[in-house]
């Protein structure tokens, strides 16, 4: 564990800490949650995977096990309109592909006229990777990752965007679990 920890460290240290827009992706390289830093991308992604101070991850929105690289939109100098606008396109844009994380997806703004270049940090190692990606090990997880959600909408927070969030997890659930019937039929 020592060692993940040291190579996810590793592997932040190159994240830009500018200001911008960052996504948290899955161990399919699927963005499973977007956000926006204007304390630096990289010092805000770190509170997330350590859950200091993280609503997503007191919340049980995300779990961190399943988070395997970070993307980031560095957009230092600009405003935190063109930031917002930048997140809410890039939310819907992903949303469309697989359920966001986020609980509330905005409504669709107008494209930004740019897109700044994207910046793609894994911070996993590929055998770890492959090893999460396994059925055996990848549906139990989601599996406790539902039932802590559920837990939490019922005793202490129960809202539209968790629910929506909880939806978005069973959608996962459901897929984990046919991958691993399919691979017991062979």
């Amino acid at each position: 564990m020592a060692d993940l920890q040291r190579y996810r460290s590793n592997q932040l240290s190159s994240l830009t800490n500018e200001i911008g827009v960052y996504a948290l992706c899955d161990l399919d390289n699927v963005p499973i949650y977007l956000g926006q830093s204007l304390d630096g991308i990289r010092t805000r992604v770190r509170r997330h995977l350590t859950s200091a101070r993280s609503d997503i991850i007191a919340n049980r929105q995300v779990d961190v096990w399943e988070v395997a690289y970070v993307w980031a939109w560095s957009m230092e100098g600009k405003s935190k309109q063109e930031i917002r606008q930048l997140e809410f396109y890039l939310a819907n844009e992903f949303h469309k592909l697989s359920p966001l994380m986020n609980g509330t997806i905005p409504a669709k703004p107008t494209k930004p006229s740019s897109i700044p270049e994207r910046q793609e940090v894994q911070i996993l190692p590929d055998d770890e990777i492959e090893s999460r990606l396994e059925p055996v090990n990848r549906l139990p997880r989601q599996i406790q990752q539902f039932s802590n959600l559920f837990s939490y909408i019922l005793e202490v927070k129960n809202n539209v965007e968790l629910r929506r969030t909880l939806a978005a997890h069973f959608a996962r659930l459901k897929k984990y679990y046919e991958d691993f019937v399919n691979q017991y039929k062979q």
